[in-house]
């Protein structure tokens, strides 16, 4: 009879290891949940000097907040060679190496690019312009090894929102597949051949065509898909966002993270310069009004769609620096300071409780 009961207490032991093995969500084991937040231009913003209060409106110092809120990974954009040195090489490198002293994991968004890269526009460098395609091959080898070695990422993007690939016309998905499957795995080999732990994303805007996109990358040697989702571009249900996630991380077998998102706490201003959300037509109404609570409770349901999805591994709320810094009547200010993390007096938004891991 004991061997009985040993042999059932080892066989649902066995059976319990395996369900482990196979359940990969990151609310059913140890790995990392990354609370991100790109914060690309606090360098140029803090040059204005503002000044920060956490959620008890006690003036405390910016990355102090962060922490205390549970974030634990920043993202940063990196262009080539930009008119605005902020987010050049030795900038980022510089920034990176400041947040690493005070703990934070550092997530690198490679636009190739002088840029912005996004779906609609992946400029090459004005330094890469006219190369042929074997010499921008090496200069995308070169390029991302001097990333990987000397800024140490723990997580990198071959490039940004590359739906239509990246380095056109040279890595235009539609018009050159195969070499934009070779400039991907050229990014890839520089980071694979000078790290042993830097997490390789390569990152889709939406949820339209996504599989489609991840589909052509399938032979592609990488470790996270990210997507971006914003509902005024990428539709307002967060149930299509579950099925979609879920569904790539299944097929691909793939961990997965939500890139970029944000939403508004107000669809109020506090310059001169219009806002890219600023409409109720823009929002997901009735449940997530732009209220504090309202962006809160979105970003409450955006983590819980990452935890129940398998692979799920974290969210990065885009743009949470991005205040009015620029003055009260700039018009060339921020788009954004109605999706910041911080309210028109620079208080710390409710939104930065969800960001502690529970």
């Amino acid at each position: 009879m004991k061997k009985i009961i040993q042999t059932i207490i080892i066989f649902f032991f066995l059976i319990s290891c395996k369900k482990e093995k196979t359940v990969t969500s990151s609310t059913n084991g140890n790995e990392f949940f990354v609370s991100a937040v790109d914060i690309s231009s606090y360098p140029e913003i803090a040059l204005s000097n503002p000044t920060f209060y956490d959620l008890e409106q006690d003036k405390k110092d910016f990355f102090l907040i962060f922490k205390e809120n549970g974030i634990n990974t920043i993202r940063l954009k990196l262009w080539v060679n930009p008119s605005n040195v902020h987010s050049g090489f030795n900038k980022v490198k510089e920034f990176s190496k400041s947040l690493k002293n005070q703990g934070f994991k550092i997530w690198l968004t490679v636009h190739y690019s002088d840029t912005w890269a996004d779906p609609a526009n992946q400029q090459i460098p004005a330094m890469w312009q006219g190369l042929n395609f074997s010499t921008t091959k090496d200069s995308v080898y070169n390029y991302t090894k001097n990333v990987v070695t000397q800024i140490k990422p723990d997580y990198i993007q071959i490039g940004n929102e590359i739906n239509s690939g990246f380095l056109h016309p040279h890595g235009n998905i539609n018009t050159n597949y195969f070499n934009f499957i070779d400039l991907i795995k050229t990014g890839v080999l520089a980071v694979r051949q000078n790290s042993t732990d830097c997490k390789i994303i390569l990152h889709f805007a939406g949820l339209q065509n996504s599989d489609w996109f991840f589909n052509q990358i399938k032979t592609i040697d990488y470790d996270i898909i990210g997507l971006s989702y914003y509902p005024i571009w990428h539709g307002k249900s967060l149930i299509d966002l579950k099925s979609k996630m879920q569904q790539l991380s299944i097929t691909y077998q793939k961990k997965i993270i939500i890139a970029e998102t944000a939403y508004p706490f107000t669809l109020g201003w506090n310059d001169w310069t219009n806002n890219i959300v600023g409409q109720s037509d823009q929002l997901i109404l009735p449940e997530y009004p732009a209220t504090p609570e309202g962006q809160r409770n979105f970003i409450y349901q955006i983590k819980r769609v990452v935890k129940e999805t398998p692979n799920g591994i974290g969210f990065c709320y885009w743009g949470g620096e991005l205040i009015a810094w620029n003055g009260s009547q700039a018009t060339n200010g921020s788009t954004w300071e109605n999706q910041a993390l911080f309210d028109f007096n620079n208080q710390a938004l409710p939104v930065l409780k969800e960001f502690k891991e529970e």
